[in-house]
């Protein structure tokens, strides 16, 4: 959704707000980089609606302190997943 930065910036809020969503799920779902979704939900925003982005600076501050946890998980994924790889390839032979 390219367009009008003021209307992006609300609507940006919105979704991060109703979905609980970060930076680069919002990016993805607007076709639109993390840099450009950074910049409007944290410097439009705050000029368009001081209220609305109180509320999206609660949800990205909680994403933030979350996200090496999430990133922990991720990793633990891909290794538990390799290993598993591994094993296959050992059964097979």
């Amino acid at each position: 959704m390219k367009g009008l930065p003021e209307e992006r910036a609300v609507s940006l809020a919105a979704y991060i707000i109703e979905n609980n969503a970060t930076v680069r799920k919002a990016a993805t779902v607007f076709h639109i980089s993390k840099s450009t979704v950074h910049k409007d939900v944290s410097e439009r925003l705050k000029k368009l609606n001081p209220q609305l982005y109180v509320q999206v600076k609660k949800v990205l501050d909680v994403n933030k302190q979350e996200r090496h946890i999430r990133g922990g998980m991720a990793t633990r994924r891909k290794y538990l997943l390799c290993k598993n790889a591994g094993r296959e390839k050992t059964a097979a032979k």
